[in-house]
């Protein structure tokens, strides 16, 4: 597979289960995930476990229909951009919201060894007020 390929298969499958599938299969066991600075779940997250735990399982337990629809990606050798929009309702206050957002992943050997979040953060944090 493609660096573009392996990153697709984490965003593009029948399903969120099948996409988590693909990515802990495509994922280095020592591979950083950082989420954005002033993000709700914003720090560094290391290997499968660590990221499942602590930024996934939280944002399908803290949100509603919390999702990122891709609206196109950039290869560029061992990186690959996927950008778009994230969306969802925040369970606590019953408020939605829309960011733009854009993923930086980085590739090494058919392995994805790094993960970069950029993101407006302003209308998620404004959705938890």
């Amino acid at each position: 597979m493609s660096n573009l390929e392996i990153i697709k298969s984490t965003y593009e499958g029948d399903s969120s289960e099948e996409n988590g599938k693909n990515l802990r299969k495509h994922l280095s066991k020592s591979a950083t995930w950082k989420e954005a600075d002033g993000f709700p779940l914003a720090g560094v997250y290391i290997g499968f476990e660590e990221i499942s735990q602590k930024v996934f399982k939280r944002l399908s337990t803290e949100w509603t229909d919390y999702r990122f629809v891709v609206e196109g990606y950039v290869d560029a050798e061992n990186r690959v951009f996927a950008y778009g929009t994230y969306y969802g309702t925040y369970n606590e206050t019953g408020r939605k919201f829309s960011a733009r957002v854009a993923h930086l992943w980085m590739l090494e050997n058919n392995k994805i060894v790094s993960f970069e979040q950029f993101v407006d953060s302003v209308p998620v944090d404004e959705s938890m007020k």
